[in-house]
């Protein structure tokens, strides 16, 4: 009696955990961390930082999706999107803030031109 109750659990908990590749999940963190390569993130330790992981997170998640892990692979890839997306407003603010500083070299030229 108890053996065909222990096999549709097995079933059940074999079909509920099977889910397909995060293929757009993971070429969505890939795409973020180039972006953020692009950007010059290395240059920026925060951003760095954040890209490395990111970087870890996805060589984590392709190992754990070719061991047929999927779920475990696709929490890892939300998680290593979430960096790389952050290295990339990182990297954004670094040159913002370079591209001001600038602005205000030339502005206080000017006025001492005067």
């Amino acid at each position: 009696m108890r053996t065909p109750i222990i096999a549709a659990a097995l079933v059940l908990v074999a079909c509920g955990s099977s889910m397909p590749p995060p293929s757009d999940r993971l070429a969505s963190a890939e795409a973020a961390a180039r972006s953020a390569r692009e950007l010059g993130a290395e240059r920026e330790p925060k951003a760095a930082l954040h890209l490395k992981l990111a970087s870890e997170q996805i060589d984590q998640a392709k190992k754990l999706m070719a061991d047929g892990d999927n779920k475990r692979a696709d929490l890892i890839l939300q998680r290593a999107n979430s960096d790389a997306e952050l290295s990339v407003m990182l990297a954004k603010e670094n040159t913002a803030k370079a591209a001001a500083e600038e602005a205000q070299g030339k502005v206080k030229n000017l006025k001492a031109g005067k």
